[in-house]
């Protein structure tokens, strides 16, 4: 067991740019060769082509060989040649059957019989891997670029916007957000420790248009006490994941985003996003989603 998990491991690089964590070989699809099911649910439709159509050329000539070890066994085909089983094997393996090349010997038909059999099988594997691909539920969340760090109603707050890109709603959305920093424990190990934050309002009954999430800094709050140069010090990382289910299709959508170091913000506020008409109607301008100006009140902790 020891030797067969060192010869399914890999090392995992975790590089820090600028406060940016990176982690190279987690999570990318060309990893999942060992298991094929997931690798075909994950890797890019591109992909997804490519190898459906590098498996279809492969079996068809796997099975063109089997006819040429047959002799000649295909009538209407020229004996000896790949080409005409190869073209017969398509035929056969997509039920299309022009007729013109058929079987003749027992040994012929015992392999049409095969190709028939695993025909059936790979129509019915890819068809539910194709629609498990088109049915997976994406949620379509816009999170603003920064997290900021001001005074709200005169108290410390961390606080991020997110946005339904959908024309729809998201009903009982929740939200929940993590401080991850690096810490020494008392016996000196280091380690990445994960802190929940308390969430002013954790829940929203329905998210169509924005939300925007806090975090109260108090004196129980991990962040407390902390500044821009604390949290560099610490490698911060705020984690987030925000949750629902999308009213199209009744489905639980989950989406996830990091703010790293460079991504907080201290002593700003977001731009107002509610602009008024002339006529005193008030309309929601997406152009300042991103935008942040310095807070009128500074946000000392």
């Amino acid at each position: 067991m020891k030797n067969r998990f060192r010869r399914h491991a890999r090392t995992i690089k975790i590089e820090n740019k600028d406060g940016r964590f990176v982690i190279h070989g987690m999570g990318n699809w060309y990893h999942q060769w060992r298991d094929p099911y997931h690798l075909l649910l994950t890797i890019p439709w591109m992909g997804f082509a490519v190898i459906v159509s590098v498996a279809y050329l492969c079996i068809n000539a796997l099975f063109a060989f089997a006819y040429l070890a047959g002799g000649d066994c295909l009538e209407g085909a020229r004996a000896g040649l790949f080409s005409d089983a190869f073209f017969f094997s398509v035929q056969t393996l997509a039920s299309i059957g022009y007729g013109a090349i058929h079987p003749k010997t027992f040994y012929a038909n015992s392999i049409v019989t095969l190709e028939s059999i695993t025909s059936l099988l790979l129509i019915a594997v890819l068809t539910g891997i194709a629609f498990a691909r088109f049915s997976r539920p994406i949620a379509k969340l816009l999170f603003s670029k920064f997290t900021i760090i001001t005074s709200h109603n005169s108290q410390p707050t961390l606080m991020f916007r997110v946005a339904n890109e959908r024309n729809n709603f998201i009903l009982e959305a929740h939200a929940q957000i993590y401080l991850i920093i690096d810490e020494i424990t008392h016996e000196g190990d280091s380690m990445r420790r994960i802190h929940e934050l308390k969430l002013l309002r954790q829940r929203t009954p329905s998210l169509v248009l924005t939300w925007t999430v806090m975090h109260h800094i108090d004196a129980d709050s991990p962040l407390y006490g902390l500044d821009a140069g604390d949290l560099k010090r610490l490698n911060a990382n705020i984690s987030v994941l925000i949750g629902g289910v999308d009213e199209s299709v009744a489905y639980a959508i989950t989406a996830r985003y990091i703010y790293n170091t460079e991504d907080i913000l201290f002593d700003r506020k977001f731009t107002n996003l509610i602009q008024k008409s002339a006529n005193g109607d008030r309309y929601f301008d997406y152009s300042f989603f991103h935008d942040t100006e310095s807070s009128v009140e500074s946000g000392n902790q």
